[in-house]
């Protein structure tokens, strides 16, 4: 049982052998085992003791780290394609389906001196290859490739229906699945933010856009040009500023202050008629502005000094 030789096609004893020693002999065997060619030669108890194979024979050879069979004439390496087996049962018994079956508190795969990897091959990509999760013989989680070549992770809460939490594309990488925003209005507890659907230190400041409502760009773009500064926000709230030169008035005793008006184009266009206000810029100075109307929101403007029952005559 479990036979292991010293060597293979031996023919010459060793001066010194140790107890329990067991060697393969050779067609031409001297000395001591003379006569026994093709016998098993074991050193027990100060003594050879000759044991003669039958055809089938296998045993492992320490010297050459190979399994050695005995055809009915002489030893020789086991083929590889003889060395399969059927199935190996580990404290459970193995069967058709389940070839390697390993029953312990725990199973140990380490490398030989670099790195190691563990290996799940399919036929081809409508099959499954993939790690199997079960509680008392029931699955409730699986990651893998199932029947594509894209790798996912599936739960289940009985074995029978699966949810397909993560999946990411193999071309891109790119996540989905029902643990991932379905669109920028998800806010499901618990599902994971897309890029494109969140904000973040990349994208909280650009363009801002949106669509029924819902942000589809940035939240907060700023610019100025010429014109003056703005501010939008993702909620469609504009904010245009700038600040106007000085301009003379007349002043005609007994009358009001009077001058002609200024003219200033937003530096962005309004959707809807804005709300406009201003301050003057010196003490005994007064400003009047004129709220532009709905065919002034394109870049129009508002005029100063029109509005005389805002002033004072001084």
């Amino acid at each position: 049982m479990q036979l292991t030789v010293r060597s293979t096609n031996a023919n010459t004893p060793p001066v010194v052998p140790e107890q329990g020693e067991v060697h393969a002999v050779g067609a031409s065997p001297t000395g001591d085992w003379v006569g026994h060619a093709g016998d098993l030669a074991a050193w027990l108890d100060n003594a050879w003791h000759f044991v003669t194979p039958s055809s089938g024979w296998r045993a492992w050879d320490e010297s050459t780290g190979e399994f050695q069979l005995w055809d009915g004439t002489a030893w020789a390496p086991v083929p590889v394609n003889m060395q399969n087996l059927d199935g190996v049962g580990v404290s459970a018994p193995s069967d058709t389906t389940n070839r390697l079956t390993v029953r312990s508190p725990a199973t140990l795969l380490t490398h030989e001196g670099s790195g190691h990897q563990l290996k799940i091959n399919k036929a081809s990509s409508g099959d499954t290859a993939s790690l199997l999760f079960q509680s008392n013989w029931t699955g409730h989680a699986e990651m893998g490739l199932s029947g594509s070549t894209g790798f996912s992770i599936k739960v289940s809460p009985d074995g029978a229906s699966w949810t397909d939490a993560l999946s990411f594309d193999p071309n891109t990488g790119a996540a989905t699945g029902a643990a991932v925003q379905s669109d920028a209005s998800d806010t499901t507890a618990g599902r994971l933010m897309r890029a494109d659907f969140g904000y973040g230190p990349g994208n909280l400041l650009g363009s801002v856009s949106e669509n029924t409502g819902t942000p589809t760009g940035a939240v907060i773009e700023r610019g100025h040009n010429a014109n003056g500064e703005y501010v939008r926000f993702a909620d469609g709230t504009q904010i245009c500023t700038f600040t106007l030169p000085a301009v003379d008035c007349t002043n005609t005793e007994g009358a009001l202050f009077a001058s002609s008006a200024l003219t200033w184009d937003f530096p962005m266009a309004f959707a809807a008629t804005p709300c406009v206000s201003g301050s003057g810029g010196a003490v005994d100075r007064f400003i009047g502005l004129d709220t532009p109307d709905t065919t002034q929101v394109n870049c129009k403007v508002l005029s100063v000094l029109s509005d005389s029952s805002a002033l004072s005559a001084k």
